[in-house]
């Protein structure tokens, strides 16, 4: 039977409240943000976060935590696909 209420100490979780605060766990590494969008190496894979007057509020990359204020329109995750290139490729316009 899964507990969904555990976390591993590893984790990646993500917390979304009213679409203006984001809280995810299991942060490796911030490859690139703007006002716009937010791209991040986690547990679970590359994350996507794109919205409107994006903020990082916090970020510990030792306890791998990351906070963001704005207005939330997407989160996504980017897998290693196929060479046409993928979600986080059209959206920065990457080759």
């Amino acid at each position: 039977m899964n507990d969904y209420n555990t976390v591993p100490a590893a984790g990646h979780r993500l917390e979304l409240i009213g679409r203006e605060h984001l809280v995810i766990s299991g942060v490796e590494d911030v490859e690139r943000f703007d006002e716009t969008g937010i791209v991040m190496s986690t547990s679970a894979g590359t994350l996507v976060v794109t919205g409107e007057d994006l903020h990082i509020g916090k970020l510990s990359l030792d306890g791998g935590e990351l906070h963001v204020d704005g207005r939330i329109d997407s989160l996504s995750y980017e897998d290693q696909g196929p060479a046409r290139g993928g979600f986080f490729s059209r959206l920065f316009g990457s080759a």
